[in-house]
């Protein structure tokens, strides 16, 4: 009824399925010190210093907390973030946020309990000026730019 011709067929038609999405996660208790740059959607319940940036949408967890510049497509942030944010598309302030920094995004919803610390562009030429401005620093985080001119 069962033979082993079946079961290695379906084995390894098992291997060849590829996964329809790409999502990264940092978990909590990850220290990371360093640039992330990535392709897919990305969730972060670690500490990164460094600039984090995707195509996709980041989600930072309320344990999270990044030290560095965010680029990417949408974000939901629930952690802390200190540094300069940059969403084409929407950014979601949820639960007990906390962002300090610059925010250039297109659409912009905050939860009562989160709070913001910084400016908030929301003209397209100035999102388009922030990313000429991002290319013009090769992908280095403001933030640690910042640090090392002061230093």
């Amino acid at each position: 009824m069962f033979s082993n011709n079946n079961n290695r067929n379906t084995r390894s038609e098992s291997k060849t399925v590829m996964p329809t999405s790409n999502v990264n996660i940092i978990g909590s208790g990850t220290s990371i010190q360093g640039d992330i740059v990535c392709e897919g959607d990305i969730r972060i319940d670690g500490q990164v210093n460094g600039l984090v940036s995707t195509k996709a949408k980041i989600v930072v967890g309320p344990e999270g907390e990044i030290t560095g510049d965010l680029i990417c497509n949408s974000a939901d942030i629930l952690g802390k973030v200190t540094g300069i944010i940059k969403v084409e598309d929407l950014l979601f302030l949820k639960g007990n946020a906390l962002v300090k920094g610059d925010v250039y995004t297109a659409h912009f919803e905050m939860e009562p309990s989160a709070k913001f610390n910084g400016r908030c562009y929301m003209e397209p030429e100035d999102v388009a000026a922030a990313a000429a401005n991002q290319k013009e620093k090769h992908g280095r985080s403001v933030v640690t730019e910042k640090a090392t001119e002061e230093a």
